[in-house]
């Protein structure tokens, strides 16, 4: 039985949770928050609809460390490296990329410590995708 550590992912199996990823729904509910195992449970369940059984602490490890990888080569490329790249760069690029500056910013001027109901909502307001 795969474990923490775990077998390795294959191809098909990170395709598979990129594609869970990259659905709106899933990446709203991750946005800013910390305490995720419910939606990482949601993940795991879906996988599991593609026949692969992986837990959630697996699919949140893995979220993590595809999440972590992104960015390093995605700032590599900012301070124009060239030589860092990764598997899954464009899939990630296009759930991450778009959104990584606007968060980034929200956190600088205190915008994200209001609750929700505070702003007026702009769905997918810089986030093409």
């Amino acid at each position: 039985v795969a474990n923490e550590g775990g077998k390795h992912w294959t191809v098909n199996e990170v395709r598979a949770l990129i594609r869970i990823w990259s659905d709106k729904n899933i990446q709203q509910q991750l946005e800013g928050t910390v305490r995720n195992k419910r939606i990482f449970e949601q993940v795991a369940a879906r996988l599991q609809k593609f026949g692969i059984d992986r837990d959630w602490k697996q699919c949140r490890t893995k979220y993590k460390n595809l999440k972590h990888e992104y960015k390093s080569v995605k700032s590599a490329q900012d301070s124009g490296s060239t030589s860092k790249s990764m598997k899954f760069f464009n899939e990630l690029d296009a759930i991450l990329g778009h959104c990584t500056m606007e968060q980034a910013n929200k956190s600088d001027n205190g915008e994200s410590e209001r609750p929700p109901e505070w702003t007026e909502s702009k769905p997918e307001k810089d986030c093409i995708g």
